[in-house]
């Protein structure tokens, strides 16, 4: 191997090096800081609107900072409130219309297995009843076993679940410790973020700091156009729902479009979390308008999200929806449900360090050469 090919894995393994200790040491600090880089990233996204209030309106920094977070805690309590009161008035009205429902469901279930189940039961024992007695043997340990395994699956992931409440119950003051820390995090990092910024200048390399600086901008925007992109398909989605159930007469339609339009972000699943079990039961109660009309419903919001997704997220972020796809796919698998959001940002930073040309300068410090003396 010549000495260029040598220089060459020289550089490459000093890369490599850099980005793994990297990548570790933001996996430790992340474990015992993230509620302040949670305030990082909730001041840089704050910092354009801080701004606005202190250059244009004259507002103090710490003032426009703390209006900031005034403003968006007052529309998240907001929107909570408006959904724990549609949610409350849903209760109110399924306290009452359920019984009847469950009334109706149990009598279906009862002539189901009156017609259909105990005569094939019946068929399957005189079927059974002509066979050899080792083989009504085999057959009845294969359904005790299979009862067995069941009844044994089903206790364990009730046992689950169960032990799951109280270490949930048991977190919650450490979720609470958290939003202190990260909003006062949040408060401190904006109000000083012109002193950090100039300081950072100052003892920085001006090149460091204009890469630096550019990948920021890039990733800000790429984010907000993320969370943008999503905002929009989940509004359509709502939207949509919403029109669709005030046309069918649905019972607190603003509620169930609230609702589809959450679980709208969650791959797999998504609006048919609530349609399908939905237009089942509606077909099992006999109610074939609502079960045709629902259907319809759910299929339009199924090929409108497919058809306009692609355009939103390229106009939005410029990514290309097959990678963000394997991003939510390759992040769910790796992470569960946060994944879903470490997913497409880690795409989204990925894709913004390759437009601000970060890869090509590691690339081309791999393949420099050295001009002899």
């Amino acid at each position: 191997m010549d000495m260029s090919s040598l220089n060459k894995l020289f550089r490459f393994l000093i890369v490599l090096s850099i980005i793994s200790f990297s990548l570790m040491l933001a996996y430790y600090v992340f474990q015992y800081a993230y509620p302040f880089l949670i305030a990082f990233g909730l001041a840089f996204l704050m910092n354009p609107i801080v701004n606005f209030l202190h250059q244009r309106l004259h507002l103090p920094r710490g003032m426009s900072v703390f209006s900031v977070i005034l403003l968006i805690a007052g529309i998240f309590i907001g929107m909570l409130i408006l959904l724990v009161v549609e949610i409350a008035n849903g209760t109110t009205y399924l306290a009452a219309e359920v019984p009847e429902h469950f009334k109706s469901l149990v009598n279906y279930i009862q002539l189901f297995i009156s017609s259909t189940i105990i005569p094939l039961y019946q068929r399957l024992l005189s079927l059974i009843s002509t066979l050899d007695p080792s083989q009504q043997d085999a057959i009845t340990s294969n359904i005790q076993d299979l009862g067995e395994k069941t009844a044994h699956q089903g206790a364990a992931i009730l046992q689950d679940l169960l032990q799951r409440i109280p270490l949930v119950l048991k977190e919650l003051p450490n979720y609470v410790s958290v939003l202190i820390f990260s909003l006062l995090g949040t408060f401190f990092i904006s109000k000083d973020w012109n002193k950090f910024s100039y300081k950072l200048s100052k003892n920085l390399p001006t090149k460091v700091v204009s890469s630096f600086s550019e990948v920021l901008q890039g990733l800000k925007q790429a984010l907000f156009g993320f969370f943008r992109a999503q905002v929009i398909l989940i509004s359509i989605t709502g939207i949509t729902v919403l029109i669709g159930l005030l046309l069918l007469n649905v019972e607190h339609a603003l509620t169930i479009a609230l609702l589809t339009s959450v679980v709208d972000l969650m791959p797999y699943l998504g609006t048919g979390l609530i349609f399908i079990p939905w237009i089942i039961y509606m077909f099992v109660t006999g109610n074939h308008f609502l079960t045709i009309s629902l259907s319809l419903l759910y299929m339009l919001v199924i090929i409108q999200r497919q058809m306009i997704e692609p355009k939103i997220l390229s106009t939005n972020i410029g990514l290309d929806p097959l990678l963000t796809l394997i991003a939510l796919f390759a992040g769910f698998q790796l992470f569960g449900f946060s994944g879903l959001i470490i997913g497409p940002v880690t795409l989204v930073i990925l894709h913004t360090l390759y437009q601000a040309g970060v890869f090509q300068e590691i690339w081309r410090y791999i393949n420099e050469h050295k001009e002899s003396s």
